[in-house]
């Protein structure tokens, strides 16, 4: 059974200043989703799935969608902030989308295989989607709670140009995930150390060699049924606060935690690079000129 590589490409782009999932970064004006495509197909992933908005959808199936036919199976979902469980409604002040989880949510009923979880705008590189894909493919079809992720040292994923949110994990002895905790405001000192702030203006100091989550996760399809229970339990803590958000470094953190899910932590010689900011544009394009030149990928991916 080939997995399925599922791309979130909702966000907002509010700190980028567009829609960064269209932005063509490559040389030959390829977006990252296009590299996380070719990675993902030649390791073996057999479907695309991606999760938008309705009002990007004209643009995103002629600007991205139409370059994928005859490649790979792909299909879309969407997201918006009235996706919600009986019983609940959209409060009047809530504008900010409900998080990565919900996300997934959206994809529940479309995804019955074993499936990776990106973000649009990260590159995570082809040894990262080799090691994911192994691991998916090898699983039983009757396996649940077996969960992996790809971990990224926390210096290999930072930006000089304003702070990011990173799930920073611990690892047992056994290579499994013992604890995953999301940080939404890790940035450099003035001595280039990178640090948090925590919910009362603390700064915590961070390991560069932390390692921590880029959303890049393997999931078996019961983890649908995990995150609809939690996402009814933080909707009845949280629904009132405007920018809380359903994230899935907390859905499984919980599952750890509770016995139900393990999560094998996969090691990578992949390096990161993305754009959270607009500042981040041009060393991205950089990043990538350098692997055409490199040989690393060819003129035209699709």
């Amino acid at each position: 059974m080939k997995p399925t590589l599922y791309i979130l490409a909702a966000g907002m782009g509010s700190r980028y200043g567009g829609l960064k999932q269209l932005d063509g970064v490559g040389p030959q004006g390829q977006t990252i989703m296009d590299y996380s495509i070719f990675d993902a197909v030649r390791a073996g992933f057999g479907k695309i799935v991606f999760v938008i908005r309705h009002d990007f959808e004209e643009a995103f199936r002629t600007q991205i969608l139409s370059k994928y036919e005859g490649h790979v199976p792909v299909e879309i979902v969407f997201q918006s902030i009235d996706r919600l469980p009986e019983g609940f409604d959209v409060p009047a002040d809530r504008q900010k989308p409900w998080g990565t989880n919900h996300a997934v949510l959206m994809a529940d009923g479309v995804i019955k295989e074993p499936f990776a979880v990106i973000n649009a705008d990260d590159f995570y590189g082809r040894d990262a989607y080799e090691v994911i894909a192994r691991y998916l493919s090898a699983l039983k079809p009757d396996d649940k709670g077996k969960y992996c992720m790809v971990a990224f040292r926390l210096g290999n994923t930072m930006t000089e140009n304003g702070s990011v949110s990173r799930g920073v994990c611990s690892v047992d002895a056994d290579g499994k995930l013992s604890d995953v905790v999301e940080r939404t405001a890790i940035a450099y000192d003035g001595n280039h150390q990178p640090y948090y702030t925590d919910a009362d203006g603390n700064r915590h100091s961070l390991d560069p060699n932390t390692p921590v989550s880029m959303n890049f996760w393997g999931f078996t399809p019961d983890y649908f049924n995990y995150s609809r229970r939690e996402f009814v339990k933080f909707l009845n803590k949280y629904i009132n606060v405007p920018k809380s958000e359903f994230f899935i470094p907390s859905v499984v953190d919980k599952l750890v935690k509770s016995g139900e899910a393990t999560v094998d932590v996969l090691d990578t010689a992949s390096r990161w690079f993305g754009v959270t900011y607009a500042e981040d544009r041009p060393g991205v394009v950089a990043n990538f000129k350098a692997l055409y030149e490199a040989g690393e990928y060819p003129e035209r991916l699709f």
